[in-house]
C-alpha cells in the first residue's frame, strides 16, 4: 500500500503548512533582528580595535603663515592635529608653532586627544618630533592611561599619514624628509607611559607594522650653533605633568622641553 502524506489526512484549515511558514518567518525575522543587533554592537568594537585607516576626504588642512614648499630648515614648522567626534573629521594646522585656537574647546580640554609635531634639525640631521598627551591634568585621563597609550599607538600611523598628505608639497619638493627619523614623545604622569620611542624613518612610521625602538634622539648642542634648528622647541609641553594642568600647552614658546628616560618596549 502506498503511504499517505500527513497533509492529506488533515482538513485544509488545519494543515501545518501556513503555521510553519509563519513560524519560519518569525524565526527568520528574529534571527535577522538578532544579527542586526549583533552587527551594530560589533561595528564600534571593530572600529576601535580593527586597523586604523586614513581617509583623505575627512582631512582639513590649514596653512598658517607657512609656505607649502619651503624647507623647515629656514622657518620652524609645527603640526597641530585634532579630531572631531561629531563629524569624524581631522583638522591639521601647519604653522610656526602650536595652533592654540584648535585646543580651546571643552572637548579638547577634556579628551586631550590632540597630536602636535615639529621638524627639528639636530646636529645636522632632520627629524620629526611627535607629542601625545597620555595622562595628567585631571583624574579621568589618569584612570585610562594604559588604554590611551594603546589608542595613540594604534592611531599614530594615521596621524603621520595625515601629516604626509596634508604637507605633500613640502615632501614632494624635499623627498629626503621621508628618510627623517620620527620620535614619539608620550607625556604622562605615570612613569610606565612617560617615554620616547623612535618609529624609524617617516615612510616606515606611517605603517602599522613599523619597527619601534627605545632609541633617544640626539641632544642639541649646548651652545648656539648652525647644526641645530630651531634652537628651542616650539612645543612647550612639560614632562612633569603631575604638577601641570590641562593648560600646559599655553605656556610661553621660549620654554624648552626635557627628555624622559625611555622604558623598554
Amino acid at each position: 500500500m502506498c503511504s499517505l502524506s500527513p497533509s492529506l489526512l488533515l482538513p485544509t484549515k488545519l494543515k501545518p503548512a501556513n503555521s510553519d511558514n509563519r513560524n519560519s518567518s518569525l524565526f527568520l525575522a528574529n534571527r535577522r533582528s538578532k544579527t542586526k543587533r549583533k552587527n551594530q554592537s560589533v561595528v564600534p568594537m571593530a572600529r576601535l580595535f580593527g586597523p586604523a585607516i586614513f581617509e583623505s576626504s575627512k582631512l582639513k588642512v590649514l596653512f598658517l603663515g607657512v609656505d607649502e614648499k619651503k624647507h623647515p630648515l629656514t622657518l620652524p614648522r609645527t603640526y597641530t592635529l585634532t579630531h572631531s567626534d561629531i563629524t569624524a573629521k581631522l583638522t591639521l594646522a601647519i604653522s610656526n608653532s602650536i595652533n592654540n585656537s584648535q585646543l580651546q574647546g571643552w572637548a579638547n580640554r577634556l579628551y586631550r586627544d590632540e597630536v602636535v609635531a615639529e621638524w627639528k634639525k639636530v646636529k645636522g640631521n632632520m627629524s620629526l618630533h611627535v607629542h601625545c598627551h597620555i595622562s595628567g591634568g585631571h583624574f579621568l585621563l589618569d584612570l585610562f592611561a594604559k588604554f590611551r597609550y594603546y589608542i595613540f599607538c594604534k592611531e599614530l600611523p594615521v596621524v603621520l599619514k595625515a601629516i604626509v598628505h596634508g604637507d605633500v608639497n613640502l615632501l614632494n619638493h624635499h623627498p629626503e624628509l621621508q628618510e627623517a627619523l620620527v620620535y614619539v614623545y608620550f607625556h604622562s604622569n605615570v612613569n610606565e607611559f612617560d617615554r620616547v620611542e623612535c618609529w624609524g624613518p617617516l615612510w616606515e612610521a606611517t605603517s602599522p607594522d613599523g619597527h619601534r625602538t627605545q632609541t633617544l634622539p640626539e641632544k642639541q648642542c649646548a651652545d648656539e650653533c648652525s647644526c641645530c634648528f630651531p634652537p628651542v622647541s616650539s612645543i612647550p609641553w612639560s614632562h612633569s605633568l603631575s604638577n601641570k594642568g590641562v593648560d600646559s600647552y599655553s605656556a610661553t614658546q621660549g620654554e624648552g622641553m626635557s627628555t624622559p628616560s625611555p622604558e623598554k618596549l
